[in-house]
């Protein structure tokens, strides 16, 4: 049987293992020492939610498809239609090629190819790479065009402790600042984080709701942005950030399947209408690549 998400490779080193699902190079179950880390969805479903699902060349959302490139007016698909916005970039629904795969990794390639509204030509991959706590990955992009192409780069994993009542799971997310949106999820200002997004200090899961976008964020000595998830008893998820994954989009959900509460952490490395607005935009030069990291680690 084919499933709707592609070939489902398995990785595993010790105790941790990992699915990773083709279409949309989406990481879509985490487990380290049989506790569940990515919550797992049924293998005979589509990606609910975007799960997982790598986000490029751009994430979130462009409004109406419209942006200008230099001086050209560029209109892409509009693929959220009860928004009419451009959502996810190009290759959410991609079956990725397996670029290379051992018993611990997989890298996954697709390419952009020049198409409505987006006539840049830009190879990407990505790594997911296990380690004795949880996963590392690895994105990269190249643009094999004759001209600067426009890029931006997100991921959207959710996360949990998956022995522990979600509500009780506290987020710790560093930001100073988030986007305020209109109804159609686009941004319409940025503002200090206050009551409902402050999550500095940390909030239980099962007092605040989020489809929010955050910028400012606060980076540990060692360069990385750490957002965390821990449970009552002291175990904690921790998302870290690299270099370029300056934004975090945070989306809390009741219908995830298998879940009475769920939560993405999505770093990103611009918001929402960033081809327009070029915050956390790259313009790769030809033949230039981009190298970007990302990961997931479990403390008990």
């Amino acid at each position: 049987m084919t499933s709707p998400t592609g070939i489902q490779i398995h990785l595993s080193r010790g105790t941790v293992a990992a699915q990773i699902a083709q279409v949309g190079a989406s990481l879509r179950h985490l487990a380290v020492d049989g506790v569940d880390i990515v919550p797992p969805y049924p293998n005979d479903q589509p990606t609910p939610a975007c799960s997982g699902v790598v986000l490029a060349p751009w994430p979130n959302r462009i409004r109406d498809g419209i942006w200008q490139d230099g001086g050209t007016t560029r209109a892409l698909a509009i693929t959220e239609p009860n928004l009419r916005n451009a959502s996810h970039g190009l290759l959410r629904f991609t079956a990725y090629e397996v670029a290379a795969r051992t018993e611990e990794s997989v890298t996954l390639a697709a390419v952009v190819v020049p198409q409505t509204g987006y006539p840049y030509l830009v190879e990407t991959s990505v790594t997911y790479a296990l380690s004795d706590a949880g996963i590392d990955v690895t994105h990269t992009l190249t643009n094999r065009s004759q001209t600067p192409a426009p890029v931006a780069l997100g991921t959207h994993p959710f996360i949990t402790i998956g022995d522990v009542d979600p509500h009780d799971l506290v987020l710790r997310i560093p930001a100073e600042t988030y986007f305020e949106t209109d109804d159609r999820l686009l941004p319409i200002g940025e503002s200090p984080v206050a009551i409902g997004t402050d999550l500095r200090e940390g909030r239980r899961l099962g007092d605040i709701e989020l489809d929010t976008a955050f910028a400012n964020l606060r980076r540990d000595a060692d360069g990385l942005v750490r957002t965390t998830l821990t449970a009552p008893d002291g175990r904690v998820v921790t998302l870290h950030q690299g270099e370029g994954f300056d934004y975090i989009q945070s989306y809390t959900a009741s219908d995830y399947p298998g879940q009475a509460r769920a939560v993405a952490v999505e770093p990103m490395t611009g918001p929402a209408e960033s081809f327009n607005s070029g915050r956390g935009l790259r313009r790769l030069a030809p033949g230039e690549t981009w190298t970007l990291h990302w990961g997931i680690h479990f403390t008990h």
